[in-house]
């Protein structure tokens, strides 16, 4: 069989089994929709976490972009794992013990303000919104090249499955599919990597794979080949790093943090039955992430020595058929700027703009939004664009694997974006239909009008996310970084000092939480699309020289500042308040060997 039609099994295998277990798993009430009942085993959520977490970025995007940044990518790994020691330490089991349905509903309650409510209403959406819009780029990704119809309708197709599940089984759905996809998404990265690391190496373990010596029995180390091959093309060498230390730490700092604060992460430690429980979900999708997270290096190594491999430096009418299919997407482009028929791959951009070649067809410009330029006038010698975010989908066709794994690749890809889109859709209801509409709009809506509130929200949140999905604004870890930033500069500080600062009040998360977002958002705007250029310093040089992935940690900063000034210069929260704050960070029964 080829590898559409091993595609279209199995994709429909995993995608009936997840409306499956969507329709057996249905919520029945808002607690089932928005905590999925609170019963969930430490195994299954964590499990179901470590799905939500892996998204897109990280199923698709992150070996990507390692093995175009080489040593410098390690950021995203240490950020996205180190944020779960702080989960586990700090948030989950003082979380779960005020015992609440989302984070607004938390930052709403501690704060005993329907404006630090409505504030957190906003962050949470933006956030989420942010994070989604990468996913949906994944799905439109994964099936058009894989199902061969228009990027618009594979987004419109993962809609549809998303809306399915998520609408009707809300968390309690959406967290045993997410067990499901877990399985689905590992088994689908992990063996292209076993049979890649054989292939190349002979050992069958990736991670010591990518430290092996070559199979041909040269004696050479894949990394150091790797090495050679960078430096041979005028880039630097693979395991040598470019950023600079501050950087490297600011977004290092950025992910983890904002890893604590994404809405969408934290709801999940509402489900389990009892505060240990949270901790020990944490600690099962800390170990499940690290499976993913420890081999992707090895798979960006793997996929950048073959693509130079069998692409670089040949001629154009010999490139694979993968070159080919992933051309017509746009994803891939080559303009022959020397007239020698040869593909030529060096620093520098290929096109103006970078986004594809020079002559486009119609399927080209759909895929693009028509956001590329027939422009390809610029001075590099570079005649090949390579969007990073195929690196994972195409490395199994750079290796010539058999069509099953290929497609096995395909529906990892859409249960990592799918599972990860469905949790920040049920954040988006959840905050709309439990935060806005029953705390602040009608308290005294029914249980019943709730749900249907709920789940009319989950129809809108899906369109809005089908819209970004559609025209999407970058490669998808780009986003989703940026959606750490604004999650570190808005809930993790008013999070951390609700739960461990009885004095911080009202006042000061309020201002901090403003400030914050407002700094992330404004640096955002003028380093990825060209705002404030003419008002604010740095036209051409990053501040402090942080990247805007890396800003949220100062963001986060001037939030803790300006919470800790502003709750000293106002009045301390309430007496009730405090004892709320004393009681989630003692546990039960503490005291009662001493008598008090």
């Amino acid at each position: 069989m080829d590898v559409q039609m091993w595609t279209y099994i199995l994709v429909g295998i995993t995608f009936t089994l997840y409306i499956g277990i969507a329709i057996w798993s249905r919520a029945g009430s808002t607690k089932e929709f928005y905590v999925a009942g609170g019963g969930v085993s430490p195994l299954a959520n964590g499990m179901a976490t470590a799905a939500d977490w892996m998204s897109a970025a990280s199923f698709i995007s992150m070996a990507g972009i390692i093995a175009f940044a080489g040593y410098d990518g390690s950021v995203y790994l240490m950020g996205w794992t180190g944020g779960y020691v702080l989960l586990a330490l700090l948030l989950a089991p003082y979380l779960r013990k005020f015992g609440k349905f989302t984070v607004p509903d938390f930052i709403g309650d501690r704060y005993y303000s329907k404006t630090a409510r409505l504030v957190a209403v906003f962050c949470a959406l933006l956030v989420s919104f942010t994070y989604v819009a990468g996913q949906m780029r994944g799905v439109g990704l994964v099936f058009s090249r894989f199902l061969e119809v228009e990027i618009n309708t594979g987004v419109i197709i993962g809609m549809i499955i998303v809306l399915f599940y998520a609408v009707l089984g809300g968390m309690k759905g959406i967290t045993y599919t997410q067990v499901a996809q877990y399985c689905v998404l590992i088994f689908a990265f992990t063996v292209p990597a076993i049979f890649i690391s054989i292939q190349m190496t002979g050992n069958p373990i990736p991670q010591l794979g990518m430290g092996s010596t070559l199979a041909d029995g040269s004696g050479t180390y894949l990394l150091d080949k790797l090495d050679g091959l960078s430096t041979e093309l005028g880039f630097a060498a693979y395991t040598d790093g470019s950023k600079s230390m501050i950087d490297v730490l600011a977004i290092t700092l950025a992910l983890m943090v904002g890893t604590a604060g994404l809405p969408h992460v934290i709801v999940r430690f509402f489900t389990v039955k009892r505060v240990k429980d949270a901790r020990k979900s944490a600690g099962w999708a800390l170990l499940l992430i690290a499976i993913l997270y420890t081999m992707a290096p090895a798979v960006a190594v793997f996929a950048k020595t073959n693509m130079i491999d069998s692409v670089v430096g040949k001629s154009y009418a010999e490139q694979p058929d993968w070159l080919k299919n992933y051309e017509d997407l746009g994803l891939i482009a080559w303009t022959d700027k020397n007239g020698d028929g040869i593909v030529q791959y060096s620093p520098g951009n290929a096109f103006e703009g970078n986004k594809s070649k020079p002559m486009f067809n119609e399927k080209v410009r759909t895929a693009l939004g028509n956001r590329a330029t027939t422009n390809a006038s610029v001075t590099s010698a570079n005649e090949l664009y390579v969007d990073r975010d195929i690196m994972v989908l195409a490395n199994p066709e750079i290796a010539n694997l058999p069509g099953w794994v290929i497609a096995l690749v395909a529906a990892g890809a859409l249960a990592a974006a799918l599972s990860t889109a469905a949790g920040l859709l049920l954040v988006i209801s959840s905050s709309v239909s439990h935060d806005l509409i029953k705390k602040v709009v009608n308290p005294n809506i029914s249980e019943k009008g709730e749900l249907v509130a709920a789940r009319l929200s989950a129809v809108g949140a899906v369109c809005v996310a089908g819209y970004f999905g559609i025209n999407p604004p970058g490669f998808v870890a780009a986003v989703v970084a940026l959606a750490f930033g604004l999650a570190a500069a808005s809930f993790f500080p008013a999070i951390i000092l609700g739960i461990f600062y009885k004095r911080m009040n009202k006042e000061g998360a309020i201002a901090g939480m403003v400030i914050g977002i407002l700094t992330m958002l404004i640096y955002m705007m003028k380093y990825k699309l060209g705002w404030f250029d003419e008002v604010l310093p740095g036209k051409d040089e990053w501040w402090f020289g942080i990247s805007p992935e890396g800003f949220g940690s100062v963001a986060m900063l001037i939030n803790f500042v300006v919470s800790l000034v502003v709750c000293h210069f106002t009045s301390p929260p309430p007496q009730d308040v405090q004892d709320i704050v004393e009681n989630i960070r003692i546990p039960s029964g503490a005291g009662e060997a001493t008598g008090h």
